[in-house]
């Protein structure tokens, strides 16, 4: 008689499982390994030797199997105990990790725009048509029936016409039909060799079908994730562009607002630009490097608590032609030019890989990105014109993967790295049409990268919005990162910010956000952590929150400091009433003609110095 037995247990819920225990095991020990197997928590079943619950197998140390004659391939019956379903079914549920692509993550929380176009119908209504409709006014009929979101006549009919699909009508696409996209899933791309396979020595040693990535053939992206990208207002821009115009220099920038419906794509998603924040940064006329910023995630928080997130990255690449008549260079954008150079494409695929879009229709939880590109550049018309775009997710997963490098001597052109020893790279194929107009099959070394791109609308709307305060008479306060052309952000530039506004427009002082940056993300300042609430106050546009925050102690010291750094008349060297009358006493008090110290930073300021040079604090 063998001294291993293999016994089965089966749970109504749960299904059959197989127990390799030995025959002379006591029942205590067997009990333990079924709750180890099922993942249920101790004392929360019963195992019967018969289907009808009786013969109960009791938890004892004395008694073993062959007490309750079990055998090999015997079959025991085990039933959860009241009060315990619920907490079985949430631990075998974790520890199974079921994966059903019709439902994909059900967990994900997506963003607020995609739960509002998720409710929405979504389809195309059209008016009855006076000439081709044969029916009374509450018919229907194929001339006036509701449109899908998805239908291509109407999208390339329209003025001016949808040359992509957005995304949630793509998804609409897969979940219509008979079907009612029951297997409808949305998987990333992944170029990378999956790990673990015991098949084989691990790569370059050997590979095999099971953990070798498929190969990837390149298709234009019929779906885009944001469909337009709206600035506010004009201010937003041209604040941007004072750099260039002062430098010759380009300028990059991360652009904070929010995602909203697009009411002109059906189902479509807008970004809004609120603010562009102006990151550390080296830049020439042809070149911009961005230096790591510590302040980053300060900064989001910002936006995070006045309802505004990362929506993209912006920057210039402005050639001057003619000064007096204030023309730009008309030099990317045409047919023997580019729209975007590969090393832009690489560096928009790896923002949009660090900003993913959650989608519960993907196992992984996120699919895609929402974050765009906008060019900043010379028009046919040789005036400065906005550019939008996005990179497909086929190139989020090349980049992401190490795939795709940029060309040395061409810009459109990008370039799939081949296998080596440290890194499998699968074939990357794309279709092109030859001289003969047969679509041929090419393999992406090089690779034109207007494959990978997807374009859209960069504008300004009609009626300007602000979620900041702009005003004409009120000079805003200095931008980030801009010491170069002498903007400063310092104590001083507080100082001078807040004179402009009178006490009971203490809102509109607060509403602008490289102020609202500073003043979180400043040593000097006893605001760090503190902020809360006017940050609150400048989102809901509340005066009386911004009132009670002005009263409290952080801002009091921050006023008295600025009250005491104002500027004063200089000092009275002689002055005389009469014949033989005593000079009056100099106005400053008796200061004297010596070098001071700083009492903040313990730096040496001249005598008539109000101020610290370096800090920006007052004298006293």
């Amino acid at each position: 008689m063998p001294s291993s037995i293999t016994i089965r247990v089966q749970s109504p819920a749960h299904g059959t499982k197989r127990i390799e225990v030995s025959l002379y095991d006591n029942v205590a020990a067997f009990l333990a390994k079924v709750q180890d197997e099922f993942k249920f928590p101790k004392n929360s079943f019963v195992v019967y030797r018969e289907r009808s619950k009786t013969q109960e197998l009791k938890s004892s140390r004395s008694k073993t199997l062959d007490t309750y004659g079990v055998k090999h391939g015997d079959m025991l019956y085990m039933v959860t105990k009241m009060g315990w379903e619920d907490q079985t079914d949430s631990v075998s549920m974790v520890e199974t990790k079921p994966v059903k692509y019709s439902q994909g993550s059900a967990k994900v929380t997506e963003d607020d725009v995609d739960q509002v176009l998720d409710k929405m119908d979504g389809k195309i209504y059209r008016e009855r048509n006076e000439q081709l409709c044969r029916h009374g006014p509450k018919g229907k009929c194929l001339h006036c029936v509701p449109l899908e979101p998805y239908d291509e006549e109407y999208l390339h009919s329209a003025d001016p016409p949808i040359k992509f699909l957005s995304f949630h009508s793509y998804i609409r696409k897969l979940t219509g039909g008979v079907d009612r996209g029951k297997f409808a899933v949305l998987e990333n791309i992944s170029c990378k060799i999956k790990h673990g396979c015991k098949e084989h020595p691990p790569w370059p040693g050997g590979i095999c079908t099971k953990c070798q990535p498929n190969a990837v053939t390149l298709n234009r992206q019929k779906y885009r994730h944001v469909d337009y990208i709206m600035f506010e207002n004009p201010f937003i821009a041209e604040k941007f562009l004072n750099f260039w115009r002062g430098t010759g220099h380009q300028r990059l920038g991360m652009m904070y607002g929010r995602y909203e419906h697009h009411k002109d794509t059906p189902l479509g998603i807008k970004a809004t630009v609120a603010a562009i924040y102006e990151p550390p940064q080296q830049s020439s006329n042809g070149s911009i490097e961005l230096i790591p910023d510590e302040n980053e995630d300060t900064v989001n928080a910002v936006a995070a608590r006045l309802g505004l997130q990362r929506v993209g990255w912006i920057f210039t690449d402005l050639v001057a032609k003619d000064l007096k008549l204030g023309t730009v260079k008309h030099h990317r954008g045409n047919m023997d030019s580019y729209f975007l150079s590969s090393e832009e494409c690489i560096m928009a695929a790896d923002f949009q890989n660090r900003h993913p879009n959650p989608c519960r229709l993907s196992p992984e939880g996120h699919f895609g990105s929402k974050f765009v590109t906008v060019v900043v550049s010379g028009d046919a018309s040789n005036q400065i014109h906005f550019d939008g775009y996005q990179v497909s997710n086929q190139c989020m997963a090349l980049v992401r993967d190490d795939c795709l490098v940029p060309t040395k001597d061409a810009p459109e052109l990008g370039y799939i790295k081949e296998s080596s020893n440290e890194q499998y790279v699968p074939d990357v194929f794309y279709n092109v049409k030859d001289e003969y107009g047969n679509e041929v099959t090419q393999l992406a070394r090089p690779l034109p990268v207007e494959y990978l791109l997807l374009d859209m609308p960069a504008a300004f709307p009609v009626e300007p919005q602000f979620t900041f305060h702009a005003g004409d008479s009120i000079k805003p306060f200095a931008l980030e990162n801009r010491q170069r052309i002498g903007e400063v952000q310092d104590f001083h530039a507080v100082t001078s910010y807040m004179h402009q506004f009178p006490a009971d427009k203490f809102l509109d002082a607060m509403s602008d956000f490289h102020f609202l940056v500073y003043l979180a993300t400043s040593d000097m300042l006893p605001l760090r952590g503190k902020m809360d609430l006017i940050l609150e106050a400048v989102k809901n546009k509340d005066e009386g929150v911004a009132h009670q925050w002005s009263k409290t102690e952080e801002w009091g010291t921050v006023e008295q400091l600025m009250n005491s750094s104002a500027p004063s008349p200089p000092p009275r060297q002689g002055s005389y009433v009469g014949v033989n009358a005593v000079p009056l006493p100099p106005i400053s008090g008796g200061a004297s003609g010596a070098i001071w110290t700083c009492n903040h930073c313990t730096f040496h300021n001249q005598p008539g110095n109000a101020s610290c040079e370096m800090c920006g604090l007052p004298r006293s």
